[in-house]
């Protein structure tokens, strides 16, 4: 863990005066929850009731956790900063989480895909998070929207084309959001005009992740306005596609690593053969796919939340002031103990709504609950942890204003934490 922390410093400036070991820039901490240390689950009868507590994990799902945990250390951190400062994900980054199979966890064998199950999505995307949150929306992204578009309402001729592509080498982008609409997203006006056998796509889409480097992307289009958002359709689109343009990627404050551009379509042709699923149906999908891709951001902002309070608390345990470590101080304890178990329950709340996706059991209430509280966590995580470092947790030297400031997206994209109350409401309100 040592020498791939190190890779943070390398580009740093170093202190000219003499600093206590407690103060090593971006070590990464071997001290986490012990409750968040997974445990297998037990053998059951074929009969038997599965009643684990919800953090028992099965063999595969511990090995995939394990892994991840590794390649996370050894192959992402000692590029962090430097992604972060160039707003770029490093080539190798993206090689690397597709030859560990990290970008097709769910897809079949026959298509190259690992086979593992959606929970293990979210512990990969967690486990990535406590390191960079930028690879882990990349992962996320690619895991809940693109591959499963393409194996929920492709045909089978578009999963033999497309699969064995996004589990080898291409990135998916969703292409939905447009100036005019954001939470409002079925007021979208991009167009697409049937000619024959084909559609011509016109129109602009806004802050639409991880364009830059995509291969594909799935444009959400009107095919008859008259029918409002009943017209939406979702099309296919490669990007050499004659029309489509990927604009200037935004200047963030947070994930910048992970690429958000403009992307524009002029006159862009499409066969009728790449409309994915039915015409018209394209605002269901959407919806379906952004219930479960929230589960994925809660993982998201746990996993941020998690490391951002582990690179923390071995500081206050060894920082001294007054005699004694910080740690020790019952102001501190009572604070750091508000946070672990708002933790706790963040964790609760994701792999709740994970383990309830998975078996086919309801789940847009518990994904909102998620999302939302784990957003809110880790804005109160990060916020604390600068305060519990002092001054160094408010220079760029040390990885915590880092994850302070990729935690804001989290109650913004994927549905803003207004929108995931809303949700959460209408929910209650259908159950009382």
């Amino acid at each position: 863990m040592a020498a791939a922390a190190g890779g943070w410093l390398r580009n740093c400036t170093k202190l000219k005066r003499n600093m206590p070991a407690y103060l090593a820039p971006w070590r990464a901490s071997p001290c986490v929850f012990r409750s968040s240390k997974s445990e297998l689950m037990p053998n059951l009868a074929s009969d038997g009731v599965v009643c684990a507590p919800l953090q028992t994990f099965t063999e595969e799902e511990t090995m995939l956790k394990n892994m991840v945990t590794k390649f996370a250390q050894e192959r992402v951190a000692p590029l962090v900063q430097k992604m972060d400062e160039n707003s770029k994900m490093e080539d190798s980054v993206i090689q690397g989480l597709f030859e560990q199979g990290l970008m097709s966890i769910e897809l079949g064998e026959e298509y190259g895909g690992t086979g593992a199950s959606f929970f293990s999505t979210i512990l990969v995307v967690e486990e990535l998070a406590k390191v960079d949150p930028a690879v882990a929306l990349l992962c996320e992204l690619q895991n809940t929207l693109t591959n499963k578009l393409f194996t929920t309402y492709g045909t089978e001729e578009q999963k033999r084309t497309y699969l064995p592509r996004v589990a080898k080498d291409t990135i998916g982008s969703f292409c939905l959001s447009e100036a005019g609409s954001g939470s409002d997203a079925f007021s979208l006006k991009t167009r697409a005009e049937k000619k024959g056998d084909y559609y011509i796509i016109n129109g602009s889409k806004m802050w639409i992740s991880l364009a830059e480097h995509a291969g594909v992307f799935f444009v959400m289009a009107n095919t008859d306005p008259s029918l409002g958002y009943r017209g939406i359709t979702c099309f296919i689109v490669d990007r050499d596609t004659e029309g489509l343009h990927v604009g200037k990627k935004e200047d963030k404050l947070g994930i910048r690593a992970s690429s958000t551009c403009p992307v524009t379509f002029e006159n862009v042709k499409v066969p009728e053969t790449n409309i994915l699923g039915q015409v018209g149906q394209g605002y269901k999908y959407a919806i379906g796919m952004l219930n479960t891709g929230r589960i994925g951001i809660a993982a998201q902002m746990l996993g941020l939340a998690q490391g951002c309070f582990d690179h923390t608390i071995p500081y206050t345990k060894e920082r001294v002031q007054f005699g004694k470590s910080v740690f020790d101080f019952q102001g501190m304890q009572h604070q750091i103990a508000q946070v672990a178990t708002q933790l706790e329950a963040a964790r609760l709340l994701t792999y709740n709504a994970a383990r309830l996706a998975e078996t086919g059991r309801p789940f847009i209430k518990e994904a909102s609950m998620a999302k939302y509280y784990t957003a809110e966590v880790a804005t109160l995580t990060t916020s604390k942890c600068i305060e519990w470092m002092g001054g160094v947790g408010f220079t760029k030297n040390y990885p915590i204003e880092k994850y302070y400031r990729d935690c804001k997206i989290g109650t913004i994209y994927e549905g803003t934490s207004n929108i995931q109350l809303s949700t959460i409401a209408k929910s209650l309100a259908q159950e009382y």
